[in-house]
């Protein structure tokens, strides 16, 4: 078995920041591409939106189950294995003329993107704890945002240079390059391996979902996210098709939604030690007030810019309610990372896939009042599960404080 040399500890760790915004990446690339795929394959604008939701369902899914093997395994041969099949999908999904086919490689991408971001994730834990551990594990999200705001932007300029195919090859070739350099400086970072014992596996999957403060954690965070997920669906529509903009202004824009979620992570990060509660319950009713003031001005002076205007100060304020509650929930429980991080990065994908597609589904937004309308829907519901999730945390903090007396 292969061990992380000392000296190249630093840059492994580097490594695996750049591949923990793998799945944004693969989603926010070619969201400036969606119309032109939906020409150029001969598909309803849906059948499109799908191939996103295809991979979040894929990815989340895999990323429930894939932890306890990462626990078991270890993290670097299936790490590396996950990098060459993700980079041969890509190439498939560019080479194709099918939508069905494309679903299908999506499918292999989601599973494999849960394998290469769980076992990152875990990385940190099995690498680094105390102080230094709480530091990386709260620039997770603020990394992460970085896929919203590089992706696309680098995806409108190859769709209007090369075309929407040319997304999925810059996918591949960027992630053989991090694999060759993962062979290079990488190696396994799990000191002790857990045996593989399906009872076990159960025993901590039931426990974890039925601790209530953390599966509300999971809907807050789920709701933030599915906000970002709604604009990428049905973003690049409004603006090429209602607004008659260019898919590098599409671009443009998700690089300054990107930004703001980031932004809003970092605002998170420098507030960390402001009460809990009060933050986000101020947070959460600027946002519902934000969404209302969008569908309200959209009657009078909807245009790109009132659009995006909302938009980021929205998508700020999802950013910074994301990372306080992600933080919470990779923190709640201190053993098994990697089945935690599976177990929550899984549902955050499956419950927003949930969340995104059925309000595009059940109330088709095709301009800024519909899309101002989901923002408003989303933050009222989000209101209601904080305040569930602040009842129930208050009750745990109760009871370990029992506990420990």
């Amino acid at each position: 078995m292969r061990i992380i040399k000392e000296n190249h500890e630093g840059i492994s760790t580097i490594l695996s920041f750049a591949l923990i915004p793998l799945s944004g990446f693969a989603t926010d690339i070619y969201i400036p591409s969606l119309p032109s795929m939906a020409s150029h394959l001969h598909v309803s604008n849906t059948a499109v939106q799908l191939s996103l939701i295809v991979f979040m369902v894929s990815a989340g899914l895999s990323q429930l189950f894939i932890g306890s093997l990462l626990d078991s395994f270890g993290r670097f041969r299936l790490g590396i294995t996950a990098l060459v099949l993700f980079a041969l999908a890509s190439f498939t999904i560019a080479l194709s003329h099918s939508i069905e086919l494309i679903y299908c490689m999506r499918i292999i991408q989601g599973i494999t993107v849960a394998t290469i971001v769980v076992g990152k994730r875990a990385y940190f834990v099995d690498i680094y704890s105390g102080e230094k551990l709480k530091n990386y594990v709260s620039l997770f999200s603020i990394i992460w945002a970085t896929a919203p705001i590089i992706a696309p932007f680098i995806g409108g300029y190859l769709q209007a240079s090369f075309g929407w195919q040319s997304n999925f090859y810059f996918l591949g070739t960027l992630t053989l390059i991090i694999m060759v350099l993962e062979l290079k400086y990488g190696g396994e970072s799990l000191q002790k391996f857990q045996p593989f014992k399906l009872k076990r596996i159960t025993t901590v999957y039931i426990s974890t979902i039925k601790t209530v403060d953390y599966s509300l954690g999971l809907l807050i965070i789920s709701l933030s996210y599915a906000m970002l997920v709604v604009y990428g669906m049905t973003s690049p529509f409004i603006i090429e098709h209602v607004f008659h903009y260019s898919p590098v202004t599409t671009g443009y824009c998700s690089l300054a939604s990107g930004i703001s979620l980031m932004t809003g992570g970092i605002i998170s990060k420098l507030l960390i030690k402001r009460p809990f509660f009060k933050k986000i319950m101020i947070a959460i009713s600027l946002q519902v007030l934000f969404s209302a003031l969008m569908v309200v001005t959209a009657g009078y002076t909807a245009s790109l810019y009132t659009l995006m205007t909302f938009t980021l100060l929205i998508h700020l304020i999802s950013g910074f309610v994301f990372n306080n509650v992600f933080a919470y929930c990779l923190g709640r429980f201190s053993k098994n990372a990697g089945m935690i991080s599976g177990i929550t990065g899984g549902s955050l994908y499956i419950i927003t896939s949930i969340l995104s597609y059925g309000l595009v589904n059940l109330a088709p937004i095709k301009n800024q009042a519909q899309l101002g309308g989901g923002f408003l829907a989303f933050s009222l519901l989000l209101s209601v599960i904080f305040i569930l999730f602040r009842n129930a945390k208050s009750i745990y903090a109760r009871v370990s404080l029992s506990r420990a007396v």
